[in-house]
């Protein structure tokens, strides 16, 4: 499945470019489940972004590696790739786009996801797509 969510701020697209680090990473997290960040090497191609997402009764970890990373005259964008994933998730791709438009930036979250099967992948979608919209005011409040 996919999901698509755009967010236009007032920053120009390297400004936001250089915001995308760890500290923005944990203002993202949201309430829940509760993230503790494991490690975070950044948004370059082969670096590691880690997660332990708390369920109260459970925990699961949740690892990326960067893939892919580019930066021209008018976008960046890196994308990340689940590599040890929550039992509910088969696959994860998301690819982080920051777009030049003007003087403003359009921030991209471009996702593929699978849980598995058909039926759990439509059970996951309100929740990961809730997650992005969770981020749509910090982004704008941050990128002011």
């Amino acid at each position: 499945m996919k999901i698509n969510f755009s967010t236009k701020v007032s920053q120009d697209y390297l400004s936001v470019k250089k915001g995308f680090d760890k500290t923005l990473f944990q203002k993202l997290s949201p309430p829940f489940p509760p993230v503790k960040l494991l490690r975070f090497d950044g948004s370059e191609v082969g670096d590691l972004v880690s997660l332990e997402l708390n369920f109260l009764l459970f925990r699961q970890r949740w690892t990326s590696e960067i893939t892919d990373s580019h930066t021209d005259k008018s976008e960046y964008f890196f994308v990340d790739e689940g590599v040890e994933l929550p039992f509910f998730l088969k696959k994860w791709k998301h690819k982080h786009r920051i777009i030049k438009e003007g003087n403003h930036t359009k921030i991209r979250d471009e996702v593929e996801f699978d849980g598995g099967s058909g039926l759990l992948s439509l059970l996951l979608y309100p929740a990961l797509y809730l997650q992005f919209a969770y981020r749509k005011p910090i982004y704008k409040r941050v990128f002011a």
